[in-house]
């Protein structure tokens, strides 16, 4: 994937993405791996008409995703979207006993791709991650691995950029434990933001 001088690129998802970012402020791009990747591009590209916003939403689902796709995507009009969406519909079964059954997971994720496929822009898809920290985690497992393979899916479905990230994960907790990265098993620290930034930059050419 190549990103271009006057490209706009947005990044949408959960908490994750949010990162923190004040919602007051469209232009905010929070402090987690959007505003890392946010930076880096800015500093390489140095291009004035480069245009990156974040829309992640702490606690969103993929349906939530979808029902507001027209004013926080599609009326941007972005050339790039970067999309990180499924650990809710993991976590909502085990806290709220709210699951969100694969087809369904599918089905709206589909829709929003077709939807962004009007726009013609370049799609990133990044796969929701878990790390079995604490051990509860693991169990998590049975209705996560189903939801990553929509994920696999869909990218190859509609031809999108694909980041595995709980493999990257997986990986990364073979150097330092599994806490060190995220130590919920879900929200990553600042290092496990700044090797998923790090991902995405080697992702589109930008190592």
């Amino acid at each position: 994937m190549l990103i271009n001088p006057d490209d706009c690129i947005l990044f949408t998802g959960d908490s994750i993405t949010d990162g923190g970012r004040d919602r007051a402020n469209p232009a905010s791009l929070g402090t987690g791996y959007a505003a890392l990747t946010a930076a880096h591009l800015q500093a390489r590209l140095a291009s004035p008409e480069l245009k990156i916003f974040n829309r992640g939403i702490s606690g969103n689902r993929v349906v939530d995703l979808l029902a507001r796709v027209e004013d926080d995507l599609l009326a941007l009009k972005p050339t790039v979207v970067s999309i990180l969406i499924g650990i809710n519909d993991v976590w909502r079964r085990y806290d709220r006993n709210s699951p969100t059954e694969a087809k369904a997971y599918e089905r709206d994720y589909r829709t929003l791709l077709e939807k962004i496929a009007t726009l013609g822009a370049r799609v990133v898809l990044l796969e929701p991650f878990l790390l079995h920290v604490p051990e509860d985690r693991y169990a998590w497992r049975e209705d996560l691995n189903p939801k990553i393979d929509v994920v696999r899916k869909l990218a190859v479905e509609f031809g999108a950029e694909l980041l595995p990230l709980d493999g990257l994960f997986a990986q990364a907790a073979t150097q330092a434990p599994a806490a060190y990265w995220a130590p919920d098993g879900v929200h990553p620290s600042a290092a496990g933001h700044a090797l998923m930034a790090e991902t995405w930059l080697e992702n589109a050419g930008l190592p």
